[in-house]
């Protein structure tokens, strides 16, 4: 049967503004790719990402670009071999899982042959801002157990202390997003190792993390930036300690399974991470963050509002999607 194939551009208002040290932003903009195959559908959400030269247009446009090959049976493994990584392949590997549950009539997790999902506990995210700001955000979300701090580089050590300050019991990870230099990394990571932070994401650029194999690590390294796919775990050696395993990197839910799995098989801890964005695009990463030591899927609850039906939070608890929603 003949696969339709729907891409629409969705705007999700931010509850208040998100920052981080690339910039701030007050909407998610998100693109849905739809596939229907008679009476049934199947959705993936994708966040196109400026910082990987990606654009809303041009995902957009590479999704529709694809529509010939889906409407002729192309499945999740001839989508890998013939798109790129990222948010425009993301869409479409994610709408095919859900197009495939649907017409099978079983869950998502029991065809990629995992067990049953579970609830899990997720960080959330404090904005990058000024001391001030951030130790009174940090304030509000005190009684949250797991905290993501967005640093942006100057201010950083004033930035932990604040936080700490504000939230004495919460654990600590932390998200430079490139923003520290040779210079500054010492100081940070003794800071952020007196502050007890468990985790920090990408502290110095892409392409230019060298020191790293050559300065103890008193703090777990997690690459974001540096890691895409699975082929990329092999250059992380004696570098970092963890990966961030992202959808929209990885290209979808397929190719951040095998990522995942190559991260183990190497030793390394697995953060499972998002974009802002709506619960459609949380629930196939619910599948990979079953094994992660770090989940951070907190897309949803920075939004003024969530689709619906979305995923069920609780604090800082998020349920496994239903069926309606993905999967």
């Amino acid at each position: 049967m003949t696969r339709g194939l729907t891409v629409a551009v969705e705007r999700w208002p931010i509850a208040g503004r998100f920052t981080i040290a690339r910039g701030a932003k007050s909407e998610a903009i998100v693109v849905v790719a739809t596939l229907r195959e008679g009476a049934f559908l199947g959705r993936g959400e994708a966040v196109p990402y400026p910082r990987y030269g990606e654009t809303v247009e041009g995902v957009a446009e590479a999704i529709r670009a694809a529509g010939g090959g889906l409407a002729d049976g192309m499945d999740r493994q001839a989508l890998m071999r013939n798109m790129p990584p990222g948010a425009a392949r993301n869409a479409l590997d994610c709408a095919l899982w859900d197009l495939e549950a649907k017409i099978s009539g079983r869950r998502a997790a029991a065809i990629a042959g995992l067990p049953m999902l579970w609830p899990l506990e997720t960080a959330y995210t404090l904005s990058l801002g000024t001391p001030d700001e951030m130790g009174a955000a940090a304030a509000t979300a005190a009684d949250r157990p797991l905290l993501k701090v967005k640093l942006g580089g100057a201010g950083d050590l004033a930035r932990l202390r604040a936080v700490r300050v504000a939230a004495p019991r919460a654990r600590l990870i932390v998200d430079a997003n490139e923003s520290w230099s040779a210079e500054t990394f010492a100081a940070n990571l003794e800071a952020a190792a007196v502050a007890g932070v468990e985790l920090i994401e990408q502290p110095l650029p892409a392409g230019n993390d060298g020191l790293l194999a050559a300065v103890p690590h008193a703090v777990p390294i997690c690459a974001d930036e540096s890691v895409h796919v699975a082929a990329d775990i092999r250059s992380l050696a004696g570098r970092y300690d963890a990966v961030n395993v992202k959808l929209d990197k990885a290209g979808g839910l397929t190719e951040a399974l095998l990522l995942a799995g190559a991260a183990r098989a190497a030793g390394l801890s697995i953060m499972v991470g998002c974009m802002v964005a709506t619960s459609l695009a949380m629930a196939p990463a619910m599948l990979v963050a079953q094994q992660a030591d770090f989940v951070d899927l907190d897309g949803p609850l920075l939004l003024a509002g969530d689709r619906e039906p979305g995923l069920r939070y609780e604090g800082s608890c998020v349920y496994p999607p239903e069926p309606e929603l993905w999967g």
